[in-house]
């Protein structure tokens, strides 16, 4: 059984943003999977998304962990009905190496094939508020962020208190797929449910600016 036969029915997969995926997974490829720095430590629902990285590790490809040192000082609102209070940098720094600790539990760091643990933050930090609305912003359309499955729920839940702060997370971290794509070569990002309007979002934003193929599971 190949590595997506399996997936499947471990009953791992929901939703793929195109069938082309599964050719694609015959070869060695990079992935990158987001985990919110909002605790020290994980939660036991990222499990999941741990060991399908895992999964995909044994199989050969190579694995990204991204901790969103800068999306976790905004808050992703899916799944959120209000607001999550602000972190400080500090804060996101501590709540870093316990998430480091959480997935060399599971993640090899340090083998042949070794994972690697990425920070967007150290993309963010140096970024200018016009170059990214100029650059980056600027491909997104405000009625396909609307239309996005978790920022619905979200205004309907809060009576439309929704920051645009957070509604700017998907253009973030749509960004961070397009970084870790020219940086890395990665070509899928997989994360749960609740996160298929931010993987999506990525997915375009790659199509759009590079002309290439990016996949989300």
């Amino acid at each position: 059984m190949n590595l997506f036969e399996d997936l499947k029915a471990r009953g791992l997969i929901e939703a793929l943003t195109d069938p082309e995926i599964e050719k694609t997974l015959e070869k060695s490829i990079t992935l990158y999977c987001g985990f919110d720095p909002s605790a020290r430590s994980l939660q036991a629902g990222n499990l999941v998304s741990i060991m399908v990285l895992k999964r995909f590790q044994q199989a050969g490809h190579r694995v990204i962990a991204l901790v969103g040192g800068a999306t976790g000082l905004i808050g992703d609102p899916s799944g959120k009905s209000a607001e999550r209070n602000m972190l400080t940098v500090e804060q996101v720094e501590e709540n870093k190496k316990g998430i480091r600790e959480n997935l060399a539990r599971v993640l090899d760091f340090d083998g042949p094939n070794a994972a690697i643990m990425v920070d967007n933050y150290d993309w963010y930090k140096n970024t200018s508020a016009i170059a990214f609305l100029r650059d980056i912003a600027i491909n997104f359309r405000v009625p396909q962020m609307l239309a996005k499955e978790s920022v619905k729920k979200r205004l309907e839940a809060s009576e439309g208190a929704l920051t645009f702060t957070e509604f700017s997370y998907q253009i973030l971290q749509g960004n961070d797929f397009l970084h870790l794509f020219d940086t890395y070569g990665c070509q899928l990002e997989i994360g749960g449910a609740d996160q298929w309007g931010n993987i999506t979002a990525g997915t375009d934003l790659v199509r759009r600016m590079r002309g290439k193929s990016a996949y989300g599971l």
